[in-house]
């Protein structure tokens, strides 16, 4: 289980007293968590999800705080920070800082279909939309720089045929970055993944884990998504899915004529981006009871990123 700090039932009582919510009815650590602590709480006012930041520096949780109140204030269904009765949103537990949020209806989807990504397309389109003309500005921990100091250390651990793919990757970004960081910007979710998308039937009821937000090229977060949700098992673009979410997306935001040039590009980055934590993660927490995502997942989307026949679709 990724809880990194257990919780006990009375401490977790004294930290939310101050919310006005009522009595603690139950509380269970969430498994599918790999960066921080989270925990489903059952107070006798509702269901909801408190987490516990492990990771990055609490000076950025502020900004977390901001930005889910401009998205649910634009009517996207994210889980926004409670207040305490005295206006508190980012308090302390277990020496963590702390945050309590509406626990979302709904459930993610293990097989997405055309429907699911259309869906997520059309949702992604509208964080862009809400924060495009005034992002919230934080620089992502992990974004191209973080790439380019770590991609040459974790290629050295690679075998014959990993090693190429990565470096030639690098190269890639290394080259590209200037034309990449002059893209349209906007707030980026920059992991919604499958895991982090709850649907209630067929209708997209929320979206969470907002943990590596950051402001930056809408583009790169465009290919992070698509990325997950229309990969075949073997790596490779299921066209129909991945149209439908391009689709989707390009009716509420059109695409310029860079991006459309920078497209398959992209989503050769984004794929290192996933690659490289991911094998970070496998040496760091290795022998632990932590959720250990694949990296050979990334590394097999990388390969067949290389030849990208999927055009952005009405592009300016």
């Amino acid at each position: 289980m990724s809880v990194f700090t257990p919780l006990e039932r009375q401490e977790l009582e004294v930290f939310l007293a101050p919310y006005g919510l009522g009595r603690l009815r139950d509380f269970q650590g969430i498994a599918a968590g790999s960066e921080n602590s989270n925990f489903f709480v059952s107070l006798e006012q509702g269901e909801y999800v408190l987490t516990l930041v492990e990771r990055g520096p609490v000076a950025d949780l502020p900004f977390f705080i901001e930005l889910l109140d401009v998205l649910h204030d634009a009517g996207l269904p994210v889980p926004y920070a409670l207040r305490t009765q005295d206006g508190e949103a980012l308090r302390s537990l277990a020496e963590k800082p702390a945050l309590l949020q509406p626990r979302l209806s709904g459930k993610h989807v293990r097989e997405a279909n055309a429907h699911h990504c259309q869906e997520v397309g059309n949702l992604l389109a509208r964080i862009h939309l809400a924060t495009r003309e005034q992002p919230v500005e934080r620089r992502s921990d992990r974004g191209l720089d973080w790439m380019l100091a770590e991609g040459p250390s974790q290629a050295l651990k690679l075998d014959e045929q990993a090693l190429p793919l990565l470096r030639d990757a690098l190269a890639e970004i290394a080259e590209l970055k200037p034309r990449i960081l002059a893209l349209p910007r906007a707030n980026l979710h920059a992991d919604l993944f499958r895991d982090n998308v709850l649907f209630d039937g067929n209708h997209l009821a929320g979206v969470i884990d907002f943990y590596n937000a950051c402001s930056g090229p809408m583009l790169y977060d465009l290919a992070i998504t698509l990325n997950d949700w229309c990969s075949d098992e073997d790596g490779s673009l299921d066209g129909a899915r991945a149209r439908a979410l391009l689709g989707a997306y390009a009716a509420q935001r059109p695409f310029t004529a860079a991006e459309a040039e920078l497209w398959p590009a992209m989503l050769r980055v984004a794929c290192v981006r996933f690659w490289l934590s991911r094998l970070i993660a496998a040496e760091s927490f290795a022998g632990q009871e932590v959720l250990i995502h694949d990296p050979g997942e990334f590394q097999r989307r990388l390969a067949q990123r290389q030849q990208v026949n999927l055009p952005l679709p009405f592009a300016l």
